[in-house]
């Protein structure tokens, strides 16, 4: 006989294999609708999302300055291009934002706040740290790009850089080799966060399970993932123009379309995920104190 408690639980449970789900194929025209439908978030919910948004550009600006200090001019196209490896994570908010707003709530500034309590935050944490380690891996490498083509010695000032990175022959040399590797961490990032972090939030997936479904979703979409990759990284780079305050609209546009994007790439589940319910507080005396801090030593009323 069935027991009907465990089959309960199994219900409340997420999905355990990567392959459980369903990953469908997608056009241009997806695009435009995920960008269309995170335009319309963003509207929505404007002052959160803005709110929320002031703390990167100035995340941004400190990590420069404080890591790089006054040698940072050769980093300024690495930096801006690296917030693409960081956007999936730093978007976490406006992924609950937009899936409160799926769900027909009025989301709120708190509401944003909510994703911190989610069953899967700590997949998501670890994540956020492995890209946050591609993103300090590829500024190692840029700078060891710029150092190998121009020496160690800094550019003296704006005019003098751009001077020598667009009329030198080790100009053309380090924008034609400094992009082809940043390609290459791009596509990185791409393959394994395109649709990782709504997958977590979403359905509570495993942090390998949801590279592993990201990875299947460029498989099956390279050319619609290409295009997206290309938008991300543009308006990404837009977005640092001046100071990186850009970033304030451009990282939650980003993030409400993809969400969207990530509802067009990955079927719904079968059996929504509903968590578990609260278990009810129990009732404690202050003369229990201190031994109502340890459950061995309570009894059921």
């Amino acid at each position: 006989m069935n027991n009907p408690t465990s089959a309960n639980m199994k219900s409340l449970s997420p999905p355990a294999d990567a392959a459980t789900y369903q990953v469908r194929t997608i056009t241009l025209a997806d695009l435009t609708d995920a960008l269309r439908a995170g335009w319309d978030d963003f509207k929505a919910v404007p002052t959160h999302a803005v709110l929320l948004a002031l703390i990167y550009p100035v995340l941004g600006i400190l990590l420069a300055r404080i890591l790089l200090g006054y040698t940072i001019l050769p980093l300024l196209f690495p930096l801006a291009a690296g917030f693409a490896l960081l956007g999936p994570f730093t978007a976490l908010a406006f992924y609950d934002l937009s899936r409160r707003r799926e769900q027909g709530e009025t989301p709120t500034a708190w509401h944003a706040l909510g994703v911190l309590q989610s069953p899967s935050i700590g997949a998501m944490l670890a994540f956020g740290v492995l890209l946050l380690v591609l993103f300090l891996v590829w500024l190692t490498v840029a700078q060891s790009i710029y150092d190998s083509t121009f020496g160690y010695v800094p550019a003296a000032d704006i005019p003098d850089f751009v001077q020598r990175v667009l009329t030198t022959r080790e100009g053309h040399m380090l924008i034609a080799v400094g992009c082809g590797v940043g390609f290459l961490f791009a596509l990185v990032a791409l393959c394994i966060s395109v649709v990782s972090f709504p997958l977590m939030l979403d359905r509570h997936a495993s942090a390998t399970d949801a590279m592993a479904v990201s990875v299947r979703a460029v498989i099956r979409n390279p050319v619609p993932m290409a295009v997206w990759g290309a938008i991300v990284a543009a308006l990404l780079v837009a977005g640092t123009i001046p100071f990186f305050l850009g970033l304030t609209i451009v990282i939650p546009v980003l993030g409400h379309a993809t969400w969207h994007l990530y509802r067009k790439i990955v079927a719904p589940a079968a059996v929504p995920y509903q968590a578990p319910p609260k278990a009810p507080r129990e009732r404690r005396y202050a003369a229990e104190f201190p031994s109502s801090l340890f459950s061995w030593g309570r009894h059921p009323r």
